[in-house]
């Protein structure tokens, strides 16, 4: 049955169809991946199908299921400024604590009466429990504070006045409000905005086991891999349906339009034989037949002449080292940087050599950027030392653009990056990032964030750097832009033949890669510097999709310090084997076949109650379930209803005590 209906809707803005004719239907329990470019419609779409977008379709319908209801995460958060945050994600559940309010005043009341009026007030009260328990009941505390805590917000700002929050924090109230809301069908416009990498993987998991519908807009093309069964793409104001997840739609929609260049080239010879016809015999003995033709052929030209197949605009980016740096990059040795309060990290010591592919991952805050400043020499440490090697020239992008003067054009700031200096060249570098005519005299201030990013690009492509530090390159790019930026750099590591230390030949290019763009790390590194959060940094050899497997099979990761040169890591640090992924692979292999057993055992050991034997896990829940049942005779006694200060008490114990019960019984069915 479907959920949601969209049926040839048209919407525009002007003269411009930004929707004209959409089709779309998603039923109960799909999740879909809606994509198109920066400004095809997407956002206004999903608007118009939660009803907030102001103004209404020009034709066409939405329909909802009967019953049924939308949630859609809005950009712009309105909170009380006056709540916490704790208490505005509880915000989600008016109706229970509505409940709660009105089980706590008949408590109250039954403090006060007695005989037939008791009676009557036990029986609100029993109804009132049976519906705050249908409800959600006492187990939503945890539900609120699982959910703020896999989204990135932590116990110390559940008591933040939502009018003290950061934009990030806003961001992620709002998505965790809508979550918990649990609508039949989400619709979430780039949800990971504001999302670390264990925000997004745990976003992925709520998502894959949602039982509702799911629309989602996201360039994050690992969230869309492994969450939607199916992709629409917005097109020229028109939607295209492809079966499957990102990959699939990647081939599918390749085929699809090799299918439509050779039907465009197909006719196009068709109608230039039919007119080279015409134009041979217009005059003559065949003059007759030659008009013949030319009427036949505009009426297959006007009735069924074939677009050329739609090509996405991307920018042509191309990036070469014009010399070659030493072996060594970067060299340092014994890093730390330490605030009064707190150590970002410590004993650090890293060689970085040319050809390098190095990724930066872990949670926003921990001291990922610090660390690359402190490596490229713009930071001072707390202790230890980094140097350059020999001939490297590093270019920076930067995750902010607060370097740039946002009074200069576009093309005033790329003038200074053209070897030539001139205007013309400046128009045409901007040209090449998507900035045509009048766009490229637009002040850098007046930019979109991905605007901004290719502006910033252009300028970074012209100048040959040999080190590239790039801070979340893709963070405002759409998905053609950051795929184009992917290939880009894959072609800017790879090894050539000749180099030249005059510019004259290109080098491979050493790439230092801070981001939450999973598909970026796996398609461009090899290695992984990953901070905990804690002050603690490991470097990781191999990919990330290896990092995740023995990450998830409780492998003990390297320690940066030991992945250098061999050193011995420093005290109550841990060791891995730094062999390079395939002779890892290879020593897997060549483990006897229990191993596999083993390392689900490791793996067991790391959730909280993996290292408990069975007979353990039931003494646990029997001991919780008895302590339960003795809160609830107590709470079944009407004495306890005339002190509230004690009923109150008792609530909360019970609520407690059922949060603490739940994950054990989870556990415990996990391995009947």
């Amino acid at each position: 049955m479907a959920l949601l209906s969209v049926a040839n809707l048209v919407f525009s803005f002007g003269d411009r169809h930004l929707l004209d004719g959409v089709n779309l239907t998603v039923s109960a329990g799909e999740h879909v991946g809606l994509v198109g470019r920066n400004g095809c419609g997407k956002s206004t779409l999903l608007k118009l199908i939660a009803g907030l977008e102001s103004n209404k379709p020009d034709a066409g319908q939405v329909q909802l299921a009967r019953g049924s209801t939308a949630g859609y995460l809005r950009q712009d958060h309105h909170f009380e400024p006056g709540k916490t945050l704790r208490e505005e994600a509880g915000s989600a559940f008016a109706e229970l604590a509505e409940l709660h309010r009105k089980l706590d005043e008949t408590a109250h009341q039954m403090g006060e009466a007695d005989g037939e009026a008791m009676d009557r007030l036990l029986k609100r009260y029993e109804r009132l429990e049976h519906e705050m328990q249908a409800a959600g009941g006492y187990a939503v505390d945890h539900k609120i504070d699982e959910t703020l805590h896999g989204l990135g917000l932590d116990d110390a700002v559940f008591k933040v006045k939502c009018g003290d929050l950061s934009g990030g924090q806003k961001g992620r109230l709002a998505l965790a409000k809508l979550l918990l809301s649990e609508p039949d069908i989400l619709l979430l416009d780039e949800p990971t905005n504001h999302l670390d990498i264990a925000g997004r993987e745990w976003l992925e998991g709520f998502l894959r086991s949602y039982t509702g519908g799911v629309i989602l807009i996201s360039h994050d093309r690992w969230l869309l891999d492994r969450v939607v069964s199916k992709i629409y793409e917005l097109e020229a104001g028109q939607m295209v349906e492809f079966p499957g997840n990102y990959e699939k739609f990647r081939q599918l929609r390749a085929e699809r339009i090799e299918d439509q260049r050779r039907a465009f080239e197909k006719q196009q010879t068709k109608i230039k034989h039919e007119q080279s016809f015409i134009d041979r015999y217009r005059a003559g003995q065949r003059s007759k037949q030659a008009q013949g033709r030319e009427k036949r052929l505009e009426r297959y030209i006007r009735d069924e002449s074939l677009a050329p197949p739609v090509e996405l605009d991307t920018m042509k980016l191309s990036l070469e080292p014009k010399v070659r740096s030493g072996d060594q990059v970067v060299v340092s040795e014994g890093l730390a940087v330490a605030y009064e309060t707190r150590t970002l990290f410590d004993g650090f010591t890293l060689t970085i050599k040319r050809g390098d592919r190095i990724g930066v991952i872990g949670p926003n805050g921990a001291g990922k950027s610090t660390l690359i400043r402190v490596l490229l020499g713009e930071q001072d440490p707390t202790a230890g030392q980094s140097k350059l090697g020999a001939q490297v020239d590093v270019g920076w992008y930067r995750q902010t653009h607060e370097h740039l003067d946002m009074g200069q054009s576009i093309v005033e700031y790329l003038r200074k990056f053209v070897p030539s200096g001139t205007e013309q060249e400046a128009r045409d570098l901007a040209g090449a990032f998507l900035f045509s005519g009048n766009d490229s005299e637009k002040p850098l201030a007046s930019l979109s964030g991905g605007e901004r990013s290719r502006a910033v690009l252009a300028g970074l492509m012209t100048c040959g750097h040999n080190l590239l530090v790039l801070d979340e390159p893709t963070n405002h790019l759409d998905i053609p832009s950051a795929e184009r930026l992917e290939e880009a750099l894959r072609r800017y590591n790879a090894a050539q033949k000749k180099f030249s230390t005059t510019g004259a030949g290109g080098g491979e290019g050493t790439l230092i890669l801070i981001t939450h763009d999973r598909m970026l790390l796996e398609h461009l590194v090899d290695q992984l510097l990953i901070f905990d959060g804690a002050g603690h940094v490991q470097h990781f050899l191999g990919t990330y999709s290896e990092y995740l497997e023995q990450a998830q099979a409780g492998s003990v990761l390297v320690d940066a310090n030991a992945a250098a040169n061999d050193k011995k890591p420093n005290q109550g640090q841990q060791r891995q084997d730094t062999k390079p992924p395939k002779r890892q692979e290879k020593a897997k292999k060549a483990q006897p076949a229990s191993s596999g057993g083993k390392a689900k055992r490791k793996a067991k050991k790391n959730n909280a109650f993996g290292g408990l034997a069975v007979e353990q896990l039931e003494a646990k829940i029997e001991a919780l379930e008895a302590k339960v049942a003795e809160v609830e005779q107590q709470l079944a006694d009407p004495d306890t209803y005339r002190d509230h200060a004690k009923f109150s008490e008792l609530q909360r114990s019970h609520e407690k005590l059922k949060a603490e019960l739940e994950p054990l019984e989870t556990e415990w069915a996990s391995r009947a």
